[in-house]
């Protein structure tokens, strides 16, 4: 190899060391490529809770795990990180209420409002509040989620 040859190969090899030293020098946080998403319950809770999901039409108005009925427009917020901004306790009295309105108002069209679930079983509605409750979000992404339901809640901007 001669002499430029080697100074070509030095100064591409410094230039990829530097690209990748960089962000491990600055402490950056790779959040862009991590998944803000995930679930604590077992397998069989959440296969029982999905049933009841897709009987129940959830998915008509909610995306869950961002996947959602394109052929549906219903500002409804997502359940995706649901877990980390209600209690299990909170979501089960929720899907109680015959009124859910009553316990957090709805700014959509009558049709569109979350309908009560009190219809479910009670060990529909606990499977049901539990694996919802189990869906939680990551911390660095926990003000975002907020966000998005007050934004979707509310048609208003998110406060600052």
């Amino acid at each position: 190899m001669r002499r430029g040859e080697k100074a070509v190969l030095l100064f591409i090899v410094l230039v990829v060391a530097a690209g990748v030293a960089r962000p491990l020098l600055q402490g950056e946080e790779k959040h862009d490529r991590d998944i803000p998403f995930y679930s604590t319950a077992t397998h069989e809770v959440a296969r029982d809770a999905m049933d009841i999901y897709r009987k129940s039409g959830c998915k008509d108005c909610h995306s869950l795990w961002t996947l959602s009925d394109m052929t549906q427009a219903v500002p409804a917020p997502m359940l995706d990180g649901i877990g980390s901004l209600r209690s299990e306790a909170w979501l089960y009295d929720y899907l109680s209420s015959p009124n859910p309105q009553a316990i957090l108002p709805s700014r959509l069209k009558l049709k569109y409002r979350m309908p009560s679930y009190a219809t479910l079983s009670e060990g529909e509605r606990h499977t049901l509040a539990g694996y919802l409750a189990s869906l939680q979000v990551k911390d660095w992404y926990l003000e975002q989620t907020k966000k998005a339901e007050y934004e979707k809640l509310t048609g208003k901007e998110y406060p600052k």
